[in-house]
This record gives C-alpha cells, structure tokens and sequence, in this order.
C-alpha cells in the first residue's frame, strides 16, 4: 500500500518577507524566550486548506480542482501586519502574523478552494478563515506563568518594514514530520491567470 501524504494547500512568501519573520523570531527568542518551537524560515506559508492525510492517486485531482478553482481569480497583492497569538497573547498557544493588503480577492480565492475540496470529499473548515502566518508553538506542558511571558515579549515583535508582495499563485504542499519540525516540500504549483475570464458576451 503506498504511503499517505500529509498535504495542505499554500500561499507562499517571497524571500524578503520570510527574512523579516526571522527576524521577528529572533528578537523574540533573544528575550530568553523558552519553550516555544520556532518554525524555519523556509516552512514560513499561508495555509488556505489543510487536507490531511491524502493517498499519492489523489495529488492528480487536488491538482486538477485546484487549478479549477483559480480560473476565477487574478494575482492580488499582501503585506505582513502584526503580530498575535490563539487563543491570545496572555495564554499563547500558536504565535502568528496577520496580513494586510488586498484580502477581499485572498478570501474569495480561499472560498473557492475550499468548495472545490469539499467537492471531492475533504471536510469543510469549521472555523471562519483568519489570514495568519503561524511562527511558533509554545510547547506542551510549558507554565501559564511561562506562557504569558512569552505572550508579553512576542507581542512587543514587530514586523514593519517588508515590502507588499504579489500572490501570483498557489502550492500544493507536503508536509513532512519530524523531530526537528516539519519539511515542506512541493507537489504541485498552480498560477493564477493574468487576466481575469470576462463576464457578459464581450
């Protein structure tokens, strides 16, 4: 039997973006941050759909719905906002960036995606879509008092200074486990189309 693939569906950030996150991390973690799983400069993305574990016969027609699902939509473009934390920055259990920027079209692309997946029989999202490039996990079994610490200090992160970006398409991503973290590697890269279909008899 062949082996799952762990896949999720991406955005991915160009180089000047993910160098500003680092720093952001390093800051961060040079206040003597403790307990907290940092993610690589690398594995830095926008998740829009989480598929899970998914049969190899399946990349072929996530491909297929996905580059269905971008006809519809053109590049638009994003910048790194500010940072955060689920639930919160007192209690902090993922520490985040949001994005800025045109999230009007990035919404309606994430929309399409996830109606496509659904389609082919991936469950729907049950928590609305919030826009974050998740930058660490803070470690099982680390203290509230711990926790609220490193919410403080990472609240006091910025990341101003990164160019706006264009998004000019999306990834197919694998997603794979191990003991230092996850690696990311690339099933397939859909485009989106330069120029929009047009509607009416034009």
């Amino acid at each position: 039997m062949s082996e799952l693939i762990r896949a999720f569906i991406a955005v991915e950030l160009p180089e000047e973006a993910r160098r500003r996150l680092f720093q952001a991390i390093e800051l961060a973690g040079g206040q003597g941050l403790s307990g907290v799983r940092w993610v690589r400069p690398e594995g830095m993305h926008l998740t829009l759909k989480f598929l899970g574990e998914i049969a190899p016969s399946m990349v072929e027609r996530v491909t297929e719905a996905l580059q269905a699902a971008c006809q519809g939509a053109g590049p638009f473009q994003l910048a790194l906002s500010h940072v955060g934390a689920f639930p919160d920055l007192r209690m902090p259990r993922v520490l985040w960036v949001s994005l800025s920027g045109e999230l009007e079209p990035l919404r309606e692309l994430q929309g399409r995606i996830e109606s496509a997946m659904q389609r082919l029989g991936f469950p729907a999202e049950r928590r609305r879509f919030s826009p974050h490039i998740t930058l660490g996990r803070v470690r099982d079994g680390v203290s509230p008092g711990q926790r609220r610490r490193v919410g403080d200090a990472f609240g006091k992160t910025s990341v101003e200074g990164a160019s706006p970006w264009h998004v000019e398409g999306v990834s197919l991503m694998r997603s794979t486990l191990t003991p230092e973290g996850a690696i990311y590697d690339h099933l397939s890269q859909i485009a989106l189309p330069q120029v929009l279909p047009e509607n009416g008899n034009g």
